[in-house]
Order: structure tokens, then C-alpha cells, then sequence
């Protein structure tokens, strides 16, 4: 505490006050807070020799006294023992979840839309367990409820409410998803001008797949059944949408019901989506540019395959003629990168309302680009294919269709009986395909982009492109540390429900990760929540082991202070409630 002197300059009279920093749990920033009013000086002056010296006395006199206030005597009994089945450990980081859930505020969503509802639990408490332990100790929702003694919010209802509330949580996805952007938006701000848009698909460990759990080859080269999803994030990498389709629906059907549903819900205004070469067709490129007078409704940049192009396109981005390099200049033999661009027009095919297929002309931007590293890279990657490929033609009775996968386009006169996958002899020894490698060379290090945005620039379209690997990673966390695979429910609600679970998480995550200007990866943040954890000491007293980097970044950018070592019950109780505010 400390003497506060505030001047008025309208009166010219200076009033004291005695105060102490504070840090406003909001907002992050440090403040006066003022503990005691004294008055204006030139009254006290007539009262007190020396006013200023004699309360800046009192205010350290105050200080030592809240010290000794928040001092206590602990007495220890060293031959105490533990009582059976003791486990008075409790994780404390999750208030950095709670904080993002309520400023989303989740709660006040999910309180609304189970108000004229016939059940009785509290569907929000079990979002918030739910939530907490998908990003903190990913498991099934059993074991999620069995873990839910080890953090301080009161529980109270049945692991079959948990069950009962994933068909509830399945009706109101879409409108919690439209709920989660408007409120990003607003709290934090949203770039959806660009948008991002992948499909992965998530295997489910039972023997026989149904409707919706269709059986197909995983992302993780498993043939299990799968369910596909398809997910799209804004140009911050922060999640705006999914949807899930059965597990046999081709990545490139999920795009046109995925972006109406964006344009429908989300209010974006024009979209420019990025996607990968999968995605590509024309049905979809024509959908994104609208009309049949050619005005671009919305925009596109994709990913277009080299080696699978015209023969024209492949001299083309061959011949050294017009590439330039980083500075503009015309680029030589021995550069590291090189650019070149050309807008054209070009035919697509385009499925017709009554089913027949038309040929429609779309003007687009070509961005070719040569990287030195990206071509060592394409060599290294081809040169282990190749090992797989020598040996294959070695001794092809070794693999079948599924284990010779990539190695197998380098082979000529190899077969595998379609029934069984396993190969046949009926073309003869196979022999490597010297001529496909060949080939193949010619084209390392080479990617082509293309796009509707004709003015937008050849950087411009390269880094907005390199974007994608924010879905990628997206992805990753999901799979790794969320571990949203294998899915433990069957119903199609509840694995919709547990995918929103999933999704929530995921964004709190990408919210954190934004906050502390993205210094720290999800897998260091979720490490650091979980190590902020106490133990009861005595009576209502705990104590905590653990502070670093980034326990202290996350809490200045959350307003939570997790610097003590030691709170009482009482305490930890208001950081949980301001945390709700």
C-alpha cells in the first residue's frame, strides 16, 4: 500500500488517499485501487504537522499488518498417515479453460436452449466437464466423469446424464457453431475473407460399420469403419465450421454443402476458400464464382497438380522463360526460388440442374513456383518410394496391393488379384518403370496454385495458400492431443455431440494460442495447464509446485494470477467465480 496524491487542476487543491495495485481480472491491466479516503491536503495540514510523511507511515504500518495477516503457523504431525484410497490432488489450470468458455459464453447459450427442455441436469456443467476433459485428459465420457473430482466445480449429475445430454448437444451443433463465431467476432475479432477448407475422416475400432460408419481406408492407412468431416477455419487458423458425412463420401462432395452452410449462417460477406487439389473440380469452382453473367460471387485459390495437367501446362511450367526471382529480376540457373504467372482462361465441366454435363469458361490466375528445397525435398521423399519400388520388383509376393501403395506406379507389369489384394502373375515379372521416374524428376520442386482473384498478387497468392497448413495442424491436434480417435460412442447424435465436444476444445485452444500471440504451441499449452495443480495441505489451505513462462503468459493474457504458492479454499473459489463473469 502506498500514498496516493491526486492534483485537480480545476481547483488546484491536491486530496490523499491511501491505495494498492491492482490487476483487473478482465482486462489484464494494473490499476489503483484505492483502500482508505484521507482528504484534501491543505485540510490535514491544519490537523498534522506533516500530513504526507505521517500517512505515508500509516500506509506501511498497513501494509505490515496485511502481511502478518496473510502469515499463518502450519503445525506438522511427521508421523501422520494418509488415509485409504487419499487423493487430494486437484488441477487448477482448467480456470484458463473456464475463463475462455465464459467469455464465449457458452454457458449463457446452452442455459437458454435447454430452458423449455423436459430434462433436469445441468447441460452446460456437463459441456464444461466434457470440455475440460478433452483438452486437459482426452478419454471417454465414463472415464471423464470418473476423473471429475479432481478439479473444485461441483458435478452434480449421473454419468447417464452425460449420455442422455450428447443427443441434446447433437440439435443444437449447428446453432452453438453459428453462436461460437458471432461471439469470436465480437471478443476477439475474426478474418473470414479467407477461409481455409479441408476433409479428414476419424476410424471407429468395432468390427462392422453401418449407415454412417462406413467401412473405408483411414487417413492412417487403417481399414476400419470411418466417418469423414469436413472443417473449415478462418485466416487466424481459428475453427468456424464442421460437418460430419458418412464415412464413404469422396472429400470433394463435402465442399458445396460446407460452404453454403458457412454463406448461410455466418454472415461473411465474400469468401476467398483455400483448399488443396482435392477439392478441385468443376462443379465446385463454379459454385464458388456464382452466376451465369461470370461475376465472382466468391473466390478461390487451390492447390493444381503438375504432373497431372495437359502436356501444354507441363512445358509450360518447364520452359525457364519468364520466371523471375525473390527481387523481380530474371531468374538464372542457380537460384533457390523462382515465380512465374499467367491469367487464362479455362474450360471446366459443369454438372447442369437437369444432370448433363456443360462446359463452362472461368478466367484464373496461374502461379507457378520453383523451390530449391522443396525439389531436394521431392528427391529424398522419391528415393525412399524407390527402395519399396527395388524390392517390389525383387520379390513382388512380399506385398500386396495395400503394402506396395506409392512403390507400385514406379512398376510395370504388376498386378494384384482383386479379391484378395494379393499379387499375380498374369502380366509377367514386373520391372521398374524407368521412364515414369524419369519423368517424375522433371517436376521436382514444382507447385502450381491457381485462383479467381486476377488482381491479387503472385506473394500474395503463395503465402494465403501456405495458410493451409494451419488445417493441417488443426487436424493434428485433434488426432494427438485432443485425441478425438477412436470415437467410443455408436449413435449418430452422440458422435456428432462428441465431435463438438472435440470442436469447442479445439477452438479455446486456437483462442489461447491467439492470446499469447501464438509464442506457444497447443501441446506446451495443455502440458502447462495440466502441471498447474495443488494438494490440500491443511484444512482449507493448498499449496502449489508448479510456475514457468508460460503458466505466467497465460495468466497475464487471461487475468488469472497463478503465481502463489500457497491459496485458501476461499480463494481459489473467487479466482473460479471471476473467471465466470
Amino acid at each position: 500500500m502506498y500514498l496516493k496524491k491526486s492534483f485537480n487542476k480545476n481547483t488546484g487543491r491536491t486530496y490523499l488517499s491511501i491505495a494498492k495495485k491492482y490487476r483487473n481480472p478482465k482486462t489484464g491491466i494494473s490499476t489503483d485501487r484505492n483502500i482508505k479516503s484521507l482528504g484534501f491536503l491543505d485540510v490535514l495540514e491544519k490537523e498534522y504537522d506533516d500530513p504526507v510523511a505521517h500517512f505515508k507511515e500509516v500506509a506501511l504500518k498497513m501494509t505490515e499488518e496485511e502481511k502478518l495477516e496473510n502469515k499463518i503457523t502450519l503445525s506438522i504431525n511427521m508421523d501422520e498417515k494418509l488415509t485409504p484410497d487419499t487423493d487430494n490432488g486437484k488441477n487448477f489450470g482448467y480456470a484458463a479453460i473456464l475463463k475462455v468458455y465464459h467469455e464465449l459464453e457458452l454457458d449463457r447459450f446452452l442455459k437458454n436452449k435447454s430452458r423449455h427442455e423436459s430434462f433436469k441436469y445441468n447441460t452446460n456443467s456437463i459441456m464444461i466437464l466434457l470440455v475440460i476433459s478433452r483438452i486437459l485428459t482426452p478419454c471417454s465420457k465414463k472415464k471423464a466423469y470418473e476423473n471429475k473430482d479432481r478439479y473444485f466445480e461441483r458435478f452434480n449429475f449421473s454419468l447417464m446424464d452425460v449420455y442422455r445430454s450428447l443427443t441434446h448437444f447433437s440439435k443444437v451443433s449447428l446453432e452453438l457453431q453459428r453462436h461460437l463465431h458471432f461471439q469470436i467476432n465480437e471478443k476477439y475479432g475474426r478474418n473470414t475473407k479467407i477461409i481455409y477448407y479441408d476433409v479428414t475422416n476419424y476410424y471407429f475400432e468395432i468390427d462392422k460399420g453401418d449407415d454412417f460408419r462406413k467401412l473405408g481406408l483411414s487417413k492412417e492407412k487403417r481399414r476400419d469403419p470411418i466417418v469423414q468431416m469436413g472443417l473449415a477455419i478462418d485466416g487466424d487458423g481459428i475453427p468456424l465450421h464442421y460437418r460430419l458425412y458418412p464415412g464413404n463420401t469422396v472429400d470433394k462432395e463435402t465442399f458445396r454443402p460446407a460452404i453454403g452452410e458457412i454463406r448461410r449462417n455466418y454472415d461473411t460477406g465474400k469468401i476467398i476458400v483455400v483448399a488443396d487439389m482435392g477439392i478441385i473440380t468443376g462443379d465446385n469452382i463454379y459454385y464458388l464464382l456464382g452466376n451465369e453473367k461470370g461475376k465472382n460471387q466468391n473466390g478461390y485459390i487451390f492447390s493444381f497438380s503438375v504432373r497431372g495437367g495437359t502436356q501444354e501446362f507441363k512445358e509450360y511450367v518447364c520452359s525457364d522463360s519468364e520466371y523471375v526471382d525473390k527481387d523481380g529480376k530474371p531468374a538464372g540457373k542457380d537460384v533457390d526460388f523462382k515465380v512465374k504467372h499467367r491469367v487464362i482462361a479455362r474450360d471446366i465441366n459443369v454438372t447442369l440442374q437437369n444432370g448433363k454435363i456443360a462446359r463452362k469458361t472461368v478466367y484464373e490466375k496461374q502461379v507457378i513456383f520453383w523451390g530449391k528445397k522443396y525439389a531436394l525435398k521431392a528427391k529424398a521423399d522419391r528415393e525412399e518410394v524407390l527402395k519399396k519400388a527395388y524390392d517390389l520388383v525383387k520379390d513382388p509376393k512380399k506385398y500386396t496391393k495395400a503394402t506396395s501403395y506409392g512403390a507400385a506406379k514406379y512398376v510395370k507389369n504388376l498386378e494384384f488379384d482383386k479379391k484378395t489384394g494379393e499379387y499375380s502373375e498374369v502380366k509377367g515379372k514386373p520391372v521398374l518403370d524407368k521412364a515414369k521416374i524419369i519423368e517424375d524428376e522433371k517436376y521436382d520442386g514444382y507447385y502450381a496454385i491457381v485462383s479467381s482473384e486476377l488482381d491479387m498478387s503472385c506473394d500474395e497468392i503463395i503465402s494465403t495458400y501456405r495458410g493451409l497448413w494451419e488445417i493441417e495442424e488443426t487436424f493434428k491436434i485433434t488426432k494427438s492431443e485432443l485425441e478425438t480417435r477412436p470415437v467410443y460412442v455408436s449413435l449418430e447424435d452422440h458422435i456428432n455431440a462428441h465431435f463438438l465436444t472435440c470442436f469447442i476444445s479445439l477452438t479455446i485452444l486456437r483462442i489461447f494460442q491467439k492470446k499469447t500471440n501464438r509464442v506457444y504451441s497447443s501441446e506446451r499449452i495443455i502440458e502447462c495447464l495440466n502441471k498447474i495443480t495443488c494438494s490440500n495441505e491443511q484444512e482449507n489451505i493448498y499449496l502449489f509446485k508448479y510456475r514457468s513462462e508460460i503458466s505466467d503468459a497465460i495468466g497475464k493474457a487471461l487475468g488469472i494470477d497463478f503465481t502463489n504458492k500457497r491459496l485458501y479454499l476461499k480463494d481459489i473459489k473467487c479466482i473460479l467465480g471471476d473467471v465466470k463473469k
